[in-house]
């Protein structure tokens, strides 16, 4: 399988370093070649790989099976229609596109073309979150927050596409049910985008999600939020560190934390909840606090894309699910844009 890579900023070398090492450990893929419009960009890192440097998008499609986008966002559709429409593969990077129709009429190449598109929604792919999933029950509430500091490689899109589309893809994964309202709110501060965006989603189902998102802060951090049924539990991630904590309230016989030092602990955090083991009503806190494996969440994401294609079955993130996180950025972003904020 030829996989080349086009654009090459930071994200880019680093699919293109992480190729390289995929098609070193597995005889059948190979780094076709990288194409990026800044030329020199693109020499550089293909001397430094080891990999031919394509002149044009045409020269790639046709050297390649499969290609990796990760361009600037509003670039995605143009490339992405090119290449779907020579029979490539394709792993876009988040989101998609820029707009629902855009995201549309890539669907309609891929099923025209039998080919596949998969997102890049990396968060899908955070051990933190893959080590607890099984465990948290049913999400009612969600709250998220994705903060970072400003970056001008970024500014062509706001901050609901450039952040909070993380946010809002996990959420949509978590929660199986369909939208019946946002409410959002933002600020534009140091670009022509919105900087700063906050919004709660409200589903058919009864859950809620808060989800915040802002490139204005001094510090970085990721972290969401679990209140959940069946069981009842409360989870805690740091997406980040890779910190991950739950909490269940299960019958007896279903506690997993059988040591005595982890019995010890979660009575000693049950306390800190206040005197809430008192409507336990005989019902024992489990007390999950897992070793999170060290793994590369962009390689791993990577290697499902080339299996997906080798094997001709579904991809881990469908340009579907990409799709639908878009839609919902745009409905937060026409929310927002109905009730503009200013900072003077």
């Amino acid at each position: 399988m030829n996989i080349g890579v086009i654009g090459v900023g930071k994200l880019g070398e680093f699919h293109t370093k992480l190729l390289a090492e995929i098609a070193n450990d597995q005889p059948d893929v190979h780094l076709a070649g990288i194409y990026d419009l800044n030329s020199q960009r693109a020499e550089e890192m293909a001397t430094k790989y080891s990999t031919p440097c394509f002149s044009s998008l045409e020269q790639l499609a046709s050297t390649c099976d499969a290609a990796i986008i990760s361009t600037t966002t509003s670039s995605h559709f143009g490339i992405a229609k090119k290449l779907l429409a020579e029979g490539l593969h394709l792993f876009i990077e988040k989101p998609i596109t820029t707009t629902v129709e855009e995201a549309d009429e890539l669907i309609r190449l891929e099923t025209e073309n039998k080919v596949q598109i998969q997102v890049g929604h990396i968060e899908r792919f955070n051990p933190a979150l893959r080590a607890v999933e099984a465990k948290i029950g049913r999400p009612m509430y969600i709250q998220a927050e994705r903060l970072t500091g400003f970056s001008k490689r970024v500014t062509d899109v706001s901050v609901v596409l450039d952040l909070m589309i993380h946010d809002i893809d996990l959420v949509l994964s978590l929660i199986n049910s369909d939208i019946k309202h946002i409410a959002a709110s933002g600020v534009k501060v140091f670009s022509n985008e919105l900087d700063m965006a906050t919004a709660r989603i409200d589903f058919v189902n009864g859950a809620t999600a808060n989800v915040t998102a802002s490139r204005l802060s001094r510090s970085r951090m990721r972290k969401l939020r679990f209140f959940c049924s069946n069981p009842k539990s409360y989870a805690s991630l740091d997406l980040t560190t890779g910190k991950s904590e739950v909490f269940r309230l299960v019958k007896q016989d279903e506690v997993t934390s059988k040591s005595r030092l982890k019995s010890f602990a979660a009575r000693k955090i049950l306390e800190q909840f206040g005197e809430i083991h008192e409507t336990m009503e005989g019902m024992a806190l489990d007390y999950i606090h897992p070793e999170v494996p060290k793994i590369n969440a962009l390689r791993d994401e990577l290697e499902h894309f080339i299996n997906a294609v080798r094997n001709n079955t579904p991809v881990a993130v469908s340009s579907s699910d990409g799709r639908r996180a878009i839609m919902v950025a745009g409905k937060i972003a026409d929310e927002i844009a109905a009730n503009p904020a200013s900072i003077e």
